[in-house]
């Protein structure tokens, strides 16, 4: 493990408060910035548009358009995302440097192939009455997202966190930039800003890799050979994107809960808000997250797997493996006081919270029930996190599968018993997850030596 797992180790080992918080707010940074910069990017073009004399209409066109976009993308290029960051680790391992780059540029040409596939005939029959324009930017994004989640994930699999965050800062500003000059031209105008940040974010990351991995070879596709890929790796990426957003697309086109906004797209306003600002209370439990998974877990996991290699005596070994639980016991458990803190404190200034940006407090039974909900896809991330280091993949599918269905049955459930019970499937998926996944993770530390020893050839 290396990277940003050096810099917290480095930052702890000074063992003071000072060091402690030093740690944590990099964590933060690094763990939640992307993804907050991507939402905080996307929500400032929609203010300042509004002060640009933009329509509002078309800028909740333009929120709901790139919230589609941010989904399907993610979702399909779920597809890649796992299975290449192992394929990658593997020939790392290996020494095989080379390969990298080459079959990067095959995953992208892939990539692009399917997102223009899916969608090109959307663009086509599932936006009608908007313009050409805008269903030739809606496919650029597209094709952009779908390949520049795989480059970032592969970048992650490299422990380039702070890149990550600073490129992801600058080409947002830059879209945001964009945005503002062409806003004159509307809706259109608002997503060809868009694209140019995603576009720059994307290059910058394409060229950054092109630096660290050099090559002769302009492409290739060893990444396809059977022998090379984990199937279920390729369905965890899949499974769990579709798992998080089904109660979202349920509730945008359920005729009860959603409302046309463009096309043939739809949006929930009773729905999307609250978990949307439930997500932001996460960044401290990913914090957390990232401290315990980069430091005390993964020393604990070389320890253990180094004496297996190393042909160290059995007392030693046990002695590894346990150590390896109890720090994989203790990080979920410190994930959980904070997440858990950090829920009270949200429940108890909720009001407050909501009046001060503007959102009616008829949004808070709904606030509370997500902000549950999100702290149990958090500790999901983490019991999948710790599984993925014990190469468990078969129950990590099981785990996915279970989150997708359960989702989507409670959320058809809750939708129907009622506008009181909206939230409560996805909490109920995110709860039986998790709960499922402890059981499983508990026993596979109990079979751990057996299935190290034994099943090595299997």
């Amino acid at each position: 493990m290396a990277g940003i797992g050096f810099e917290l180790r480095r930052i702890l080992k000074r063992d003071n408060l000072s060091s402690l918080i030093g740690a944590y707010g990099l964590a933060s940074i690094i763990s939640s910035g992307p993804w907050v910069l991507s939402v905080l990017g996307v929500m400032l073009i929609g203010i300042i548009s509004i002060n640009l004399s933009v329509p509002e209409r078309e800028i909740i066109q333009f929120l709901v358009s790139v919230t589609y976009l941010m989904a399907i993308s993610l979702t399909l290029s779920g597809l890649f995302q796992h299975v290449f960051t192992r394929w990658v680790a593997d020939r790392l391992y290996e020494k095989r440097k080379l390969l990298i780059l080459p079959n990067l540029m095959g995953v992208l040409w892939f990539s692009t192939l399917l997102a223009l596939a899916c969608g090109l005939p959307a663009a086509l029959f599932l936006l009608p009455g908007t313009s050409v324009v805008y269903k030739l930017l809606m496919l650029a994004n597209f094709v952009v997202l779908c390949n520049l989640w795989p480059v970032t994930i592969f970048l992650s699999g490299m422990k380039s966190y702070t890149l990550i965050v600073a490129l992801f800062a600058v080409s947002y500003f830059t879209a945001i930039a964009a945005s503002i000059l062409l806003a004159k031209y509307g809706l259109e105008g608002l997503m060809g800003g868009l694209l140019m940040g995603h576009g720059l974010l994307l290059f910058s990351f394409l060229f950054t890799i092109i630096r660290q991995y050099p090559s002769d070879a302009p492409m290739g596709f060893d990444f396809t050979r059977r022998a090379q890929i984990f199937p279920a790796l390729i369905a965890t990426g899949l499974l769990f994107n579709a798992a998080v957003w089904a109660d979202k697309f349920i509730f945008w086109f359920h005729p009860d809960t959603s409302q046309h906004v463009i096309g043939t797209l739809r949006a929930s306003v009773i729905y999307d808000l609250p978990i949307f600002l439930a997500y932001l209370a996460i960044i401290p439990g990913m914090a957390v997250f990232l401290v315990r998974m980069e430091t005390d877990f993964s020393e604990a996991y070389d320890r253990f797997y180094s004496a297996v290699r190393q042909g160290d005596t059995l007392a030693r070994i046990n002695s590894f493996r346990d150590e390896m639980v109890r720090v994989a016991r203790n990080g979920i458990y410190e994930i959980c006081k904070v997440q858990s803190f950090t829920v009270i404190i949200l429940f108890l200034w909720a009001d407050e919270l909501l009046s001060a940006i503007g959102i009616s407090t008829l949004y808070l039974p709904l606030f509370y029930i997500d902000l549950v909900s999100v702290s149990m896809q958090l500790i999901l991330l983490a019991i999948q996190n710790v599984l993925f280091y014990l190469d468990a993949r078969n129950i990590n599918v099981s785990l996915c599968v279970i989150f997708f269905a359960s989702n989507i049955v409670l959320t058809f459930l809750t939708i129907e018993l009622g506008a009181s019970f909206y939230g409560y499937g996805y909490a109920g998926a995110t709860l039986l997850s998790s709960v499922i996944g402890l059981a499983m993770l508990s026993r596979k530390f109990d079979r751990l030596e057996y299935e190290t020893f034994m099943l090595q050839g299997r």
